[in-house]
């Protein structure tokens, strides 16, 4: 049993305005996809997905244990997984999951191991490089891809999809225009060896918002279910799921002279009030943080962090703030906080939260 004071809440609340308000961008037949890879964005996937299994339609994880730690939480969702390896493909099938195939190698492997089982029309997604040049067939492979598909029962086209690299960045507007023309040609070009429709999708959180003619018929949410836009105005629509918080542990002076911390970087200049908090670089805090750079809340106050970060503990200065040990404190708890921390760190909202411990307690709220 985690019994670390410190926690990171996960609001129910947060999770579903920010959902609904992606839907409300949607046309009424454009389906949803919640990403919940990296433990949910740091959060707790499994109960962010439980949560939401019957307000979506898709999952999406990184890797297949992600989707079969999924399934073991008794979620039925459909789970496309974004990057398969092929010594996973077993425990997909097994687990039910759905595998993006982004080269021939897999397909051809995968083919092998449906009909080894005796199993026809498994769904699978065929991933596409349109430019971000990640993971993806490319363009001039796609006779080859049909034909394999189209010689074999046991597999069946359930989506076609691509990933656009900079939705968010209105400098990059023609390329992403590109993309998106390319991807159409891509499915027509599927189509025609086919006798049904596979679903579509390309877009992402920032293509929601910038691209909302490239729906298609799927779109995936990622870091905007998470309270985070591709610019100010978007992000002060959506609400923050993430707010990490802890307690005093001890309160003590520092005389005038002192020195907090290890190899001393914090050395007062006046009698101190010092709170010691459980809670540092071992939990995900930058040690950037440290030396005055970052600080937390208590009692609605700023408390400057003060000397290094520890592994397991943050000095802050609490002078002139009325509190307690065991008093809660928060080391962030709005989008703001986020960002202030991401400038500081000289990083992303995506990493800060991706990098929350998993030693750290999570609660839904």
């Amino acid at each position: 049993m985690n019994n670390h004071v410190s926690v990171l809440e996960i609001s129910k609340n947060a999770l579903e305005h920010n959902l609904q308000y992606f839907k409300n961008k949607l046309h009424q037949k454009t389906k949803t996809l919640a990403v919940v890879k990296a433990f949910g964005y740091g959060s707790d996937a499994n109960k962010v997905a439980y949560f939401l299994k019957d307000k979506i339609n898709y999952f999406a994880v990184a890797y297949a244990h992600e989707g079969i730690s999924l399934r073991k939480a008794k979620i039925s969702t459909p789970v496309l997984v974004l990057h398969p390896q092929i010594q996973n493909l077993d425990e997909i099938i097994s687990n039910q999951l759905e595998p993006s195939i982004y080269n021939l190698k897999i397909l051809n492997t995968f083919i092998k191991l449906a009909e080894e089982k005796e199993i026809e029309a498994y769904p699978i997604h065929l991933k596409f490089n349109t430019g971000l040049n990640r993971l993806g067939f490319s363009k001039v492979n796609i006779p080859k891809i049909m034909e394999i598909i189209c010689n074999s029962k046991y597999v069946k086209i359930k989506s076609v999809l691509s990933h656009l690299a900079a939705s968010e960045d209105n400098n990059e507007r023609q390329f992403t225009l590109n993309q998106i023309q390319n991807f159409k040609e891509i499915i027509t070009q599927v189509y025609d060896y086919i006798e049904y429709t596979p679903m579509a999708h390309i877009l992402n959180t920032s293509g929601v918002i910038n691209y909302p003619e490239a729906q298609f018929d799927m779109v995936r949410i990622g870091i905007g279910l998470y309270g985070f836009g591709n610019n100010k105005k978007e992000t002060s629509q959506l609400k923050n799921t993430h707010i990490l918080k802890s307690i005093i542990s001890q309160i003590h002076i520092v005389k005038k002279g002192e020195t907090v911390g290890y190899n001393r970087t914090f050395k007062a200049s006046k009698d101190t009030t010092i709170a010691s908090i459980p809670i540092g670089h071992g939990d995900g805090l930058s040690r950037r943080l440290g030396n005055g750079n970052g600080h937390i809340t208590i009692q609605n106050q700023i408390a400057p962090i003060v000397g290094n970060v520890c592994m397991d503990m943050i000095m802050v200065d609490i002078t002139g703030i009325e509190c307690n040990e065991e008093d809660p404190v928060f080391i962030f708890k709005t989008q703001k906080d986020i960002l202030t921390i991401s400038s500081i760190s000289e990083t992303s909202s995506y990493e800060i939260l991706t990098l929350t411990s998993q030693r750290i307690k999570r609660s839904l709220i």
